[in-house]
């Protein structure tokens, strides 16, 4: 949540700093905010609501020339979105922008209240700059040290101090920060697409370390003021990943990225036949009895597909946890199990601190993430990469089907080891997976018939996704997408079920989308079907052509829509790309924000 970015180097940094922030929107914005350092002293302006806000208050009020600075744009957990609650702020000599929660701030603001201090805003992080504030004599180091020596919770912070007007100082716990690297200039970002358009060389602070930046050069130093030696990281992502490249928005963008994104990902594992599917990632499986698959949102939608392909393939026991409920439902780790942790960002808190979990209880764990040096990647025991790119809409699509392959490979390869498919069927999948590109790309074809239901449907209120086995838990992921961008109260119910309660909710017009890509289940689902049409559901059935006679199926749904037959196995990913395209469709009708959806950030950093 939020992001934070800072700058200090020969230009302007205003126009830097607001060029950072608004590549980190998608971490939230609530607010902007800066901190100048510069000829009119130290200057902070900030304002409620989009960046474009801040930058308008700038242009009209000036007084912002300086070639140091920091900046925020802010998803708000504690205080509302406003002027005053937005950060950066300020007390005594020290200016802060901060990214996470500081979780006994209420502690700490009433002990330092009572010794006489005053607080201007409802946030958590103004404790922060009350706290160095309160240390600082003449160590900026000693005094951010002893601050975070007092603070519990997660946070990365840029800091600039009144009588240091040169330098900007960063420090983290939890939440992300990177140093960029520049020629006279260096900064600090929450994630790299900040300062993709100047560097792709950066610096990752460890936690208990303490970054000095200037113009002249970084200093990275522990919390004893011990230097702490760094290696240069290269951000493999170019500017170009990071731009619309002639789309509306980067969630369409992103969409028709999966092709090039799922070859990405899949075509490094296949190169040496079946046998060495992911073999310089995951050296030996023979130890591995039973999966726990933790993840939040649409990563823990992708370990439901994971589930479902790996239980079937490989005949492994596979159990998947919300992320946010692990820790606290006193999991069971039987002998020979592993925990898997997928996350986009690597950053994820809750997940984050169930790898730590399943660390702590001696626990094999595994990391499937997109963002190389995340914190996940770095502590989890072994780590597959999703090669998706940067993803910048709020509203996952490219990194989700990029999961769900890595996943699909996974069962593939346990069920290779484990010699629970025969080696035809191995192969057959395995040169499936060669084409799923292909396949994904001729979904496009059908972008007009998904634009035409989502103008059908883009004023309902409520809408149904039906399917059975890995349908069901294809349509959670389709029911997601649909409500977080277009605002839509959808849910997904698994087909056979309706009869237990939600069918009562099936009225004249209500839409259901129902899929088909399974064909030992395909009878059960229409069977379903032809009961919520009955009372009067419009239905939109999403098929394998191979599962569904067209006939016999053509009176039962007001839009039918079938796809190319490849492996089963892989056919989620296939209807995943037509669902993203009937949310976006739909958002975009009903006059949403699609990239920035209410409420929501894209990178979950804070419990």
């Amino acid at each position: 949540m939020c992001g934070i970015v800072g700058y200090a180097g020969n230009n302007e940094a205003v126009p830097v700093l607001l060029d950072g922030l608004s590549k980190l929107e998608y971490r939230g914005y609530d607010s902007a905010g800066v901190c100048i350092s510069g000829k009119d002293g130290i200057v902070v302006k900030k304002s409620k609501g989009r960046l474009s806000s801040l930058a308008e208050k700038i242009k009209s009020e000036g007084g912002t020339e300086g070639k140091v600075g920091i900046g925020h744009t802010r998803w708000a957990t504690h205080g509302a979105p406003s002027d005053i609650n937005s950060h950066p702020h300020r007390y005594g000599k020290v200016t802060v922008v901060h990214n996470g929660i500081i979780e006994n701030y209420a502690e700490l603001r009433s002990s330092l209240t009572k010794l006489g201090e005053k607080f201007s805003s409802e946030t958590d992080t103004e404790v922060v700059a009350h706290l160095i504030n309160k240390y600082y004599i003449d160590d900026p180091i000693s005094a951010i040290a002893c601050a975070c020596g007092r603070i519990k919770g997660s946070y990365a912070l840029g800091i600039i101090f009144d009588d240091i007007p040169d330098k900007i100082y960063a420090t983290r716990c939890d939440s992300p920060l990177i140093v960029g690297i520049g020629d006279g200039e260096n900064y600090i970002a929450s994630d790299i697409p900040a300062i993709l358009g100047r560097t792709r060389n950066y610096y990752l602070i460890e936690e208990g370390e303490i970054a000095e930046i200037s113009k002249d050069g970084i200093r990275v130093c522990n919390f004893d003021g011990i230097p702490v030696t760094k290696e240069v990281q290269t951000a493999e992502w170019d500017i170009e990943a990071a731009e619309k490249g002639g789309y509306e928005h980067f969630m369409l963008k992103e969409i028709h990225e999966q092709p090039k994104t799922i070859k990405a990902t899949v075509d490094p594992r296949m190169i040496n036949s079946v046998e060495g599917i992911l073999k310089d990632e995951i050296i030996d499986t023979s130890s591995i009895k039973r999966i726990k698959i933790v993840a939040c949102g649409s990563a823990m939608h992708a370990g439901l597909l994971g589930k479902n392909a790996i239980e079937r393939l490989a005949r492994i026991p596979v159990d998947v946890y919300i992320a946010s409920e692990f820790r606290y439902c006193n999991p069971i780790f039987e002998e020979g199990s592993i925990v898997i942790i997928i996350s986009q960002s690597g950053e994820t808190a809750d997940s984050l601190s169930s790898l730590r979990l399943a660390k702590k209880k001696g626990i094999p764990t595994y990391a499937i993430v997109n963002v190389v040096g995340s914190s996940i990647a770095r502590e989890a025991d072994h780590v597959i990469y999703t090669w998706a790119g940067p993803e910048i809409a709020v509203a996952t699509t490219k990194a989700y089907t990029a999961q769900v392959a890595v996943l699909y490979l996974l069962a593939l390869r346990l069920a290779n080891d484990k010699r629970t498919i025969n080696k035809d069927e191995a192969v057959s999948i395995f040169n499936a997976f060669s084409s799923l590109p292909d396949h994904i790309e001729k979904t496009f074809s059908y972008t007009e018939r998904m634009q035409k239901l989502a103008s059908l449907n883009s004023n309902i209120n409520n809408l149904f996704f039906i399917g059975r086995g890995q349908d069901y838990s294809l349509c959670h992921e389709g029911s997601l997408k649909l409500k977080e961008i277009s605002y839509i109260h959808s849910e997904a119910y698994a087909a056979g079920e309706l009869k237990h309660g939600t069918i009562s909710l099936i009225t004249d017009g209500v839409p259901v989308i129902a899929v088909i890509t399974e064909k030992d289940v395909a009878e059960k689902t229409i069977s379903n079907i032809k009961e919520v049409k009955t009372r009067g559901a419009f239905v939109i059935l999403i098929a394998d052509r191979n599962c569904v006679d067209e006939k016999n199926v053509s009176d039962i749904c007001d839009e039918l829509i079938l796809l190319d037959s490849t492996a089963p196995l892989l056919m989620p990913i296939i209807c995943a790309v037509l669902l993203q395209l009937y949310a976006y469709y739909t958002a975009v009708y009903r006059g949403c924000d699609v990239d920035k959806p209410r409420n929501l950030a894209k990178s979950v950093t804070v419990e």
